[in-house]
């Protein structure tokens, strides 16, 4: 989609009067470090080009009208700055609204309404956190438009809360993180236990990150996710009997297997090593990346991936099938699923003279064993939330 057919729709749509403003938030696929956010310990995210463009102006009343150019179908929905609760014919403009009411409870002051446009063209149900991106665009959004000031960190835990206390998700603080926190040609090694985080430059030389995109939706998700946070808070409860800890990804490696036998469940033991060994993992692929040394690199992917597969338990066959027959290419250092799981993408790091080849042997497995074709991308490592310059 150009910027000047979203121009021209917002301009049909609202016939402003003052300028046009244009925002944009990336998705973002997380490197390494998965499911680990919601235990206390680090992840590895970077944002990628593929986002959210919002489009505004200021309204004279307290109406906001949103409008979506991905839910055409659902028009253009009114709500008013004095009734910003949930609404569940609102579909997906709960996200933005739910971003605007938390903005406003923090007691920024949001005077007026505002005309705006969303286009996204992050793949739909594929992983890469478009709700994230839809929600720290409004955030950057209405900071600019209002002169609010608002600390980024700030805005980024915001975020987080529309997604547990408005939506209901019950998720970490990566994806807005990364969403509002990214740096160009870098990833975010972030303790989420603190906000601890520094960027690490990724040099990738001759490879490039491909992201393949199972395209089954992920309707598990929600369900399975909720799960999983539950196995690992009771693993938890049965390691404080001894240790004292506040979370999981407090523990070494070494403590773990020392102490894993408190934890009364095979099952839960199991959610509970790969919380521990891939927070190692994603601490280990810092000093990889630093080091240049992307052959090291590439096998913590591979190994995350396995750990996601046998203790995890959150990959299934068209993520398996997609990540193993990577690894069988020639000129793929490593592959792993990216995202909760049970659907969404797999990322690989890849030869860039090799891609060709890469699609085409994928495909063809993927579809002789699953039934379509996956979708390919190639990530550009991008920046963070902000507004564009036209």
């Amino acid at each position: 989609m150009t910027q000047q057919k979203r121009l021209n729709t917002f301009m049909e749509l609202y016939q402003p009067e003052t300028p046009i403003r244009t925002f944009f938030a990336p998705g973002r696929i997380n490197l390494i470090g998965e499911h680990t956010d919601y235990n206390g310990g680090y992840v590895f995210p970077a944002a990628i080009s593929f986002g959210t463009y919002a489009l505004a102006t200021k309204r004279d009343d307290r109406k906001i009208k949103f409008y979506s150019m991905n839910f055409a179908e659902l028009g253009v929905i009114t709500v008013d700055l004095d009734d910003l609760s949930y609404e569940e014919a609102h579909d997906w403009a709960n996200y933005p609204k739910g971003m605007v009411k938390k903005i406003s409870k923090a007691s920024h002051k949001i005077t007026h309404g505002f005309n705006v446009l969303y286009d996204g063209n992050i793949p739909n149900g594929a992983g890469l956190s478009s709700s994230a991106s839809i929600e720290l665009v409004t955030g950057v959004l209405v900071d600019s438009l209002y002169d609010l000031s608002i600390d980024r960190i700030e805005l980024v835990k915001m975020g987080q809360q529309v997604e547990n206390h408005y939506i209901g998700v019950n998720s970490g603080i990566m994806d807005q993180f990364a969403v509002g926190m990214a740096k160009k040609d870098h990833a975010i090694l972030l303790d989420t236990n603190t906000l601890d985080y520094q960027y690490a430059p990724i040099k990738l030389d001759n490879y490039c990150i491909m992201i393949i995109n199972t395209n089954k939706r992920r309707e598990l998700v929600d369900s399975k996710y909720n799960e999983r946070r539950s196995e690992c808070e009771r693993a938890l409860k049965d390691l404080q009997v001894h240790l004292t800890i506040d979370s999981l990804g407090e523990l070494s490696v070494e403590q773990f297997d020392q102490y894993q036998h408190l934890i009364q469940s095979d099952v839960e033991r199991k959610r509970a090593k790969h919380a521990v060994y891939e927070n190692q993992r994603t601490k280990d692929a810092l000093e990889k990346l630093e080091a240049n040394d992307l052959v090291a690199f590439g096998q913590l992917l591979n190994e995350s991936h396995l750990s996601l597969q046998h203790d995890y338990e959150v990959t299934g066959i068209e993520l398996d099938t997609l990540a193993h027959t990577a690894w069988k290419q020639d000129g793929v250092l490593g592959a792993r699923m990216t995202g909760a799981g049970f659907g969404g993408c797999v990322i690989a790091l890849v030869d860039q003279e090799k891609t060709e080849n890469f699609q085409t042997t994928i495909q063809k497995v993927y579809e002789e064993k699953i039934g379509y074709s996956p979708t390919f991308y190639r990530a550009t490592i991008g920046d963070g939330a902000k507004e564009l310059n036209f």
